[in-house]
């Protein structure tokens, strides 16, 4: 998969107003009511990166749960990282 340039990225964050970029990857944060939405949410994230064979760096404390997205074959992000950022917008209702 061919990484996306600066400019294709800035366009396709456009859809994604949450989301931002920095470092090679787009990146997003929520906050949960608790720990067990937070990892319920996880969960569920987690079978869509294992539906499109994508998987993101993540990580939790509490509520909070931080996504970044690159990929990693192609040393930057991609349309599988906007797929992905889309999967995840829609299971948690964005």
């Amino acid at each position: 998969m061919k990484k996306l340039n600066n400019e294709q990225i800035e366009k396709k964050l456009e859809h994604f107003p949450n989301w931002s970029y920095e470092d090679d990857a787009i990146h997003i944060s929520f906050e949960f009511e608790d720990f067990k939405n937070a990892f319920t949410a996880m969960t569920r994230i987690a079978f869509e990166a294992e539906r499109l064979q994508h998987h993101p760096t993540w990580s939790n404390t509490y509520n909070s749960v931080n996504i970044s997205l690159s990929t990693h074959d192609a040393d930057g992000v991609t349309e599988k990282d906007f797929e992905l950022a889309e999967a995840i917008e829609t299971v948690l209702g964005q």
